[in-house]
């Protein structure tokens, strides 16, 4: 097949997301339709919510609820299998034939997850003195450890409470301090 997958966003009923995504999967292996389809997404964030006690915990939320995204070749078989699976309401577009995401409307919603970005630029270095731009630790100024630019991590060493603490967070919530 010379025609490359691409993504389609398909309409399902509230709350059936996750059902529909398993059961497409699970149609496409008995089927063995992994030619054709590719992948099945839902795509969700962690939040930080209070509970009752107005403490705050981690949630996984849909980011975009009654939408499931699908990796597929567009053929008359997998348009079936698709379509009609129980839950789904049919792909997102106008007239009767599924439009495409296009290849900056995929990685704007991060759902291509095997194009890694080339490389990642720091400017910072272990030893440097880089201050905490986001999270619970904001406005902190703290110490470079080391850097992960594979996992995009950095541990950074601050003063709480009068310890020193190490603190993995992410490269994008860190700059360089001009505090010292």
């Amino acid at each position: 097949m010379s025609e490359s997958a691409k993504w389609y966003v398909i309409h399902t009923y509230s709350g059936y997301e996750n059902k529909v995504a398993q059961t497409i999967m699970k149609v496409v292996e008995n089927r063995k339709l992994q030619h054709l389809i590719q992948d099945v997404q839902v795509p969700t964030e962690l939040v930080q919510e209070p509970n009752d006690k107005n403490q705050m915990r981690e949630v996984e939320r849909k980011v975009f609820p009654c939408y499931v995204l699908v990796k597929m070749i567009l053929t008359d078989d997998s348009w079936y299998v698709v379509r009609n699976v129980r839950g789904c309401t049919g792909f997102v577009g106008p007239g009767s034939k599924p439009i495409p995401l296009t290849d900056k409307e995929a990685a704007a919603l991060g759902v291509d997850a095997d194009k890694k970005p080339a490389s990642v630029e720091v400017n910072f270095k272990a030893g440097d003195k880089v201050k905490i731009t986001a999270g619970p630790m904001e406005g902190i100024v703290g110490e470079v450890e080391s850097i992960d630019t594979e996992n995009m991590t950095v541990n950074v060493k601050v003063s709480m409470f009068g310890r020193e603490t190490l603190a993995a967070l992410d490269i994008t919530m860190v700059a360089v301090s001009d505090e010292y």
